[in-house]
C-alpha cells in the first residue's frame, strides 16, 4: 500500500524531506553536544578534582573525629591511672607556672625591646590559635611515654 505522502514513484515529498532533515539535524546536534562534553577535558578534570576533594574532606573529617575520640580515650585512661597525689601536684605546678609566666611576661614587657616583644606576641597568638592541636599532641606524648614506661617495667 502506498503512503499518501509519497508520490507515485515512491520518493518522499519535499515536506517529508524537510522533516527528515530536521530530525537528522537534531540528532546531529545532540551527538555533537555529547562529543563536546566528552572532549571537554577541563570540565572533566574539574569534576574529578571536586569529587576527590569531597572524598578527601569526608575522610579527613572521619579521621579527625576518630583521632579526637582516641585522644579523649587516652586522656581519660591516663587520668584514671594517674594517682590523685600526682594530679594534685600537677595542678599545683601548673598554677605556679602560670603565676611565674605572668611575672616573666610583665618583666619582659618592661625590659624587652619592641621587636622582641612583637615577636613574642605573635608567637603567643599562634600558640593560642593552635591550642587544641598542641594539647592533643602533648596528651599523646604523655600517653606514649607512660605506655613505653609501663612496657619497660613489664619486661
Amino acid at each position: 500500500m502506498k503512503d499518501a505522502s509519497q508520490d507515485n514513484t515512491g520518493t518522499p515529498t519535499p515536506e517529508e524531506l524537510r522533516e527528515q532533515v530536521e530530525r537528522t539535524r537534531d540528532k546531529l546536534g545532540q551527538t555533537v553536544e555529547e562529543l563536546a562534553a566528552k572532549a571537554d577535558l577541563r570540565e572533566q578534570t574539574k569534576d574529578k578534582v571536586a569529587a576527590v576533594k569531597e572524598r578527601a574532606a569526608g575522610k579527613a573529617g572521619t579521621a579527625s573525629g576518630r583521632m579526637r575520640h582516641l585522644t579523649e580515650q587516652a586522656a581519660r585512661r591516663v587520668k584514671d591511672r594517674t594517682p590523685d597525689a600526682v594530679l594534685e601536684e600537677s595542678a599545683r605546678v601548673t598554677a605556679q607556672l602560670r603565676e611565674r609566666t605572668v611575672r616573666v611576661g610583665q618583666y619582659a614587657a618592661v625590659k624587652a625591646p619592641d621587636p622582641l616583644r612583637e615577636r613574642a606576641e605573635r608567637a603567643a597568638k599562634a600558640v593560642r590559635a593552635n591550642r587544641a592541636p598542641l594539647l592533643t599532641g602533648s596528651a599523646l606524648l604523655v600517653a606514649f611515654l607512660l605506655v613505653r614506661r609501663s612496657r619497660g617495667r613489664n619486661r
